[in-house]
């Protein structure tokens, strides 16, 4: 059976970035398994999956306009440190969550200095080509429930 829409697919996963440093892996894990053609994964990767059986392996690099974006300095904002809920806690590197237009979004922890906190809504991963190692495990037909639902059910997935 071929990857389409409304297929329900099991990879395997290796994601690096041109450094070849690891950002996420299936690897020692359990195998990743979603819902084809809903937007659950990165356009770029979706795209390549497509039309693709089980056992087929392969690699690619994904631009970032197909992945998580290009770098956007307009969500980047300074604050100052006393307008911070624990802010003696605070470190770079932490992600904190902001309302914005009523959407809750997660921001990174950029910068403390001289009390002014900087902060970094874009994805960690924006402005990153990103080098997939894929193995297809398994395909199957999704399930009514899983298309209504658009996400899939079963072992390892909870029912919401």
């Amino acid at each position: 059976m071929q990857i389409t829409s409304g297929t329900v697919v099991t990879i395997d996963y290796t994601l690096t970035d041109d450094q070849q440093r690891v950002i996420d892996t299936s690897e020692g894990g359990e195998p990743l398994t979603y819902l084809h053609g809903v937007g659950q994964l990165i356009a770029g990767l979706e795209k390549e999956l497509e039309g693709k059986a089980a056992g087929a392996a392969f690699q690619v690099t994904i631009s970032p306009e197909e992945g998580y974006g290009l770098r956007d300095d307009a969500k980047m904002a300074m604050i100052p440190l006393d307008r911070i809920d624990g802010a003696e806690d605070l470190q770079v590197g932490a992600q904190l969550s902001a309302m914005k237009d009523g959407m809750e979004q997660v921001v990174t922890v950029t910068k403390i200095e001289n009390g002014i906190v900087t902060i970094d809504g874009n994805h960690p991963l924006a402005g990153v080509a990103l080098h997939f190692d894929v193995t297809v495990r398994g395909v199957r037909e999704a399930t009514t429930d899983e298309i209504d639902h658009g996400h899939v059910h079963g072992p390892g997935h909870e029912h919401h």
